[in-house]
C-alpha cells in the first residue's frame, strides 16, 4: 500500500508541476491574468480543444507547442499508472497469497508459528536466526504484514481450524510454537497438530497457573510459561547475577559467535562406539560437550571423557557456530 501511495503522489506532483509551468509561461510569455493562464494550461493538457482565450504570439504559440507534448504525455502517463494502480490493489492481494500458497506447498520438514505477538514474534526471530524455513499464521491481518516485511512467510487466518493448519503443511512440519492470546486456543492448536500430525514437537505458551500439566497431557511436548519464566529470570538476576551472565551468553544474547547446540548421532556414523576422549571433540574442534541425552532419555550432565557414544545420543554442546557445524558433519 505505501508504494502505491507513493506512485499516486508522484503522480499529483507531476500533474501540480506541468500546471504551474504552463500557468507562469502564459503569466510571463504572453501577461495574462493567472487564472487565465492556468486555465488555457488545463484545457491544453487535457485537449478538451477549446479555443484560444487570447490571441497567442509567435512565442506564445511556440511555448504552447512544447506545453502540447509535455502535458498530453504527463496525463497519459497518470492515467496508466492509475490504472495499473487500481489494478493492483484489487488483484495484488490475490497474486500474493497465490504465491504464498506455493512458497508454503514446497517446505518439508518446517516450523509453524501459530500467533505473532510479543512471544510469537520472538520465537519466529529465534527460527530466523537459525535459518530454518517457517511459516507464521495469525488472525490478525497487520500482524501478519508486519512478518512479511520482516522476510516471513506468513498466512492471514485462524490457526485453531484444520483447513488452516492444512493449508500451512501441517503434515509435513517439524515442528509448531502455539503462541495465541489465550491458553484455550493453545490448548486447541495442540489438539488439532497432534491429531493430524501425531510425530509433530509441539512448544506451547501457558498463561494461567495450572494451564501447563493440562497441556502436557494434551500432548505438548514442551510449555512455558512466561511470566512465571520472567519473575524466576529477575530472581535469579538478583540472586545470582554472574550466572545468569553466563546463560545469555551461552544462548547467545550477548556473543552471537558462542551458542548452545544438541547435535544427533546418526546411525551409521564413524564415532558410533567411540568414547568423548577418543573423538577429542574439545582439542580438535574447540567445542564443550556440556551433556548427553542417551537414546533411551537418561541425562548425563558433565559428561566423563570415558562415556561412549551410540547412535540416536544427542550432544549438549556449546561453542562457535563453525566449530559446531564441524561437529554435526563429523556425527552425520
Amino acid at each position: 500500500m505505501h508504494r502505491l501511495q507513493r506512485r499516486f503522489i508522484l503522480i499529483a506532483l507531476a500533474i501540480a508541476g506541468v500546471l504551474a509551468i504552463g500557468t507562469a509561461g502564459f503569466v510571463l510569455i504572453e501577461g495574462w491574468p493567472v487564472f487565465d493562464a492556468l486555465y488555457m494550461t488545463l484545457t491544453t493538457m487535457t485537449t478538451v480543444g477549446y479555443m484560444e482565450i487570447h490571441p497567442l504570439h509567435f512565442w506564445g504559440r511556440v511555448f504552447n507547442t512544447f506545453l502540447i507534448l509535455i502535458g498530453v504525455t504527463t496525463i497519459l502517463v497518470s492515467l496508466g499508472a492509475v490504472t495499473q494502480g487500481v489494478i493492483e490493489m484489487e488483484f495484488g492481494e490475490v497474486l500474493g497469497k497465490r504465491r504464498t500458497k506455493r512458497m508454503i506447498d514446497k517446505l518439508e520438514n518446517h516450523f509453524i508459528v501459530c500467533g505473532f505477538g510479543r512471544v510469537g514474534r520472538g520465537a519466529a526471530a529465534e527460527l530466523r536466526h537459525a535459518g530454518v524455513p517457517l511459516v507464521v499464521v495469525d488472525r490478525d491481518p497487520e500482524r501478519v504484514e508486519r512478518a512479511m516485511t520482516a522476510g516471513m512467510l506468513a498466512v492471514s487466518a485462524d490457526s485453531t481450524r484444520d483447513e488452516t493448519l492444512h493449508q500451512v503443511g501441517i503434515t509435513r512440519a517439524r515442528g509448531m510454537v502455539a503462541a495465541l492470546a489465550t491458553d484455550a486456543d493453545n490448548l486447541f492448536v495442540l489438539l488439532s497438530a497432534k491429531a493430524l500430525n501425531p510425530k509433530i514437537y509441539v512448544a506451547t505458551r501457558a498463561a494461567e497457573e495450572g494451564a501447563e500439566d493440562k497441556m502436557r497431557r494434551a500432548g505438548a511436548d514442551a510449555v512455558f510459561a512466561p511470566y512465571a519464566m520472567a519473575g524466576h529470570r529477575l530472581a535469579q538476576a538478583l540472586l545470582r547475577p554472574h550466572v545468569v551472565q553466563f546463560l545469555d551468553f551461552a544462548t547467545g544474547a550477548i556473543d552471537l559467535a558462542v551458542a548452545m547446540e544438541q547435535v544427533r548421532v546418526a546411525e551409521r556414523c564413524e564415532a558410533v562406539g567411540k568414547t568423548i576422549a577418543e573423538l577429542q571433540i574439545r582439542r580438535a574442534l574447540g567445542v564443550v560437550v556440556l551433556a548427553v541425552r542417551k537414546r533411551d532419555g537418561e541425562m548425563l550432565f558433565n559428561p566423563p571423557a570415558g562415556t561412549a557414544i551410540h547412535a540416536g545420543d544427542y550432544l549438549i554442546v556449546m561453542g562457535k557456530q563453525p566449530d559446531l557445524q564441524a561437529l554435526e558433519a563429523l556425527l552425520k
